[in-house]
């Protein structure tokens, strides 16, 4: 675990309000696994540190995935190139690919989708192959960007892919499932604080694929 001040040194929005943040974190940047976390504190503000799962990893920066939907997420947004944060991390023990010899399927719904692109990446360094599924409210809610040799999209209202819920976009005999969904109430926006009640695990089932 490493403390440092990290410097913003990227940002592009990946869907409607949907916003990817990159900082500079080399220490963390090594040695982060999929599903591990990292706990940014701001300078100025209010608030304490926050909890955001690592998104991405480009050399030396690493990513989060954030929607403005209370006082600390619209301080995050506010930042400007070279800005610094807090960095503590990664925390977390990560997930765990051990025992599965074919393929996963990443499954993710809303701002679930955190940490599912590492989880790719880990996936793929240990010879599975990855299945890309992820859902939200409508088409401009999805999160763009897919990591994936099999991509399913999954909208309640079917303006892209699948009329439903993520999970019942997931083919059938796909391989093990590993799933995080993402659930707020736009009344209690507020609570975004809370992590624990922004980002849910819906199910996380690891089991080898027997359908090969």
């Amino acid at each position: 675990m490493f403390e440092l001040q990290a410097p913003l040194v990227g940002r592009r929005q990946v869907g409607r309000d949907m916003w990817v943040l990159g900082f500079e974190a080399a220490p963390v940047a090594a040695t982060v696994r999929s599903g591990q976390f990292v706990n940014l504190g701001l300078q100025r503000g209010p608030l304490l540190r926050r909890p955001f799962s690592v998104y991405q990893v480009e050399g030396d920066v690493i990513e989060i995935v954030l929607k403005a939907v209370g006082w600390g997420t619209e301080l995050l947004l506010a930042l400007r190139p070279e800005d610094t944060v807090s960095c503590l991390g990664p925390l977390g023990r990560g997930f765990q690919f051990d025992g599965l010899s074919s393929r996963v399927v990443l499954v993710s719904g809303g701002l679930g989708v955190a940490p599912m692109p590492l989880a790719a990446r880990d996936a793929r360094d240990r010879g599975l192959g990855v299945v890309w599924v992820h859902g939200a409210r409508t088409a401009a809610d999805l999160c763009t960007e897919s990591q994936g040799e099999d991509v399913h999209w999954a909208t309640e209202d079917g303006s892209q892919g699948l009329g439903g819920s993520a999970l019942e976009a997931v083919p059938s005999g796909a391989g093990a499932v590993l799933a995080r969904f993402a659930r707020m109430s736009y009344q209690e926006a507020d609570a975004e604080d809370a992590w624990q009640r922004i980002y849910t695990f819906f199910g996380k089932y690891l089991e080898e694929d027997r359908a090969g």
